[in-house]
């Protein structure tokens, strides 16, 4: 079976990168090595180019398909054997490791002072919301999460990632924060991710390597999603 060895797990700030076609697809194709984030926990795909011999593709969608990330172009596909370079959208995917690190910065907050696990969340380039276990939430309550999490932000703490063996990774306390364990059980190695002081996850996505990346959190509005299920969004600067 081919592999896509996937360059955005060990260095998120990979902009541009070189790789071959494998194979072609309905619309797309499969390449030796990528840094296109192909969504998943919440995170959406990258978008951007893959250019080959004064040919531009545009990439307008990746997706995960029998375990392969797929790149789906507009237009014609390069042929199996292309040597192409990838060229990420990087004002976009910047604007998502921001802003997904802050929802690891507000689920680590509210996890060490208020002990409330995850039951979803989604983003998009500089807003998000998630969702918590909580049974009640007014107005001062929110204003005290928005102050810590800023706090969190001014502390500057540095981002960790590491590639575990699955038994180690599970020996880690409180790894999982979601009210259901997402990870197949299949799966031999576990990535992490830590907000070093704050917050120890296992995750797949892109983060910034400190919080001071993140710039100002604000909560503009919360919701009661159910008795015990309420959500929290949350929006950054440019």
């Amino acid at each position: 079976m081919t592999m896509t060895d996937l360059l955005f797990l060990t260095d998120a700030y990979l902009k541009e990168f070189e790789a071959t076609v494998l194979e072609q697809v309905e619309g797309g194709v499969v390449l030796d090595r990528t840094a296109f984030y192909p969504g998943g926990g919440g995170q959406p795909c990258d978008f951007g180019e893959l250019k080959a011999g004064g040919q531009v593709w545009m990439v307008t969608k990746v997706q995960r398909m029998n375990g392969l990330p797929v790149h789906f172009i507009a237009g014609g596909l390069p042929a199996v054997g292309t040597a192409v370079s990838g060229h990420l959208d990087w004002d976009r995917r910047y604007k998502l490791m921001r802003t997904h690190t802050a929802m690891h910065i507000l689920c680590g907050v509210i996890w060490r002072d208020y002990g409330a696990a995850v039951t979803g969340g989604n983003m998009e380039p500089l807003s998000a919301r998630m969702d918590f276990e909580f049974e009640t939430m007014r107005k001062e309550f929110v204003a005290e999460i928005e102050t810590a999490v800023n706090r969190e932000v001014a502390a500057a703490r540095p981002t960790q990632v590491k590639i575990l063996p699955r038994a180690e990774a599970f020996q880690i306390p409180d790894l999982i924060r979601t009210k259901i364990n997402l990870l197949p059980a299949g799966i031999q190695e576990v990535r992490t991710v830590e907000l070093v002081g704050l917050d120890l996850q296992a995750d797949g996505g892109t983060h910034v390597a400190n919080t001071s990346e993140v710039g100002t959190i604000r909560i503009p509005n919360y919701k009661s999603k159910g008795k015990i299920n309420k959500r929290i969004y949350v929006e950054l600067d440019e």
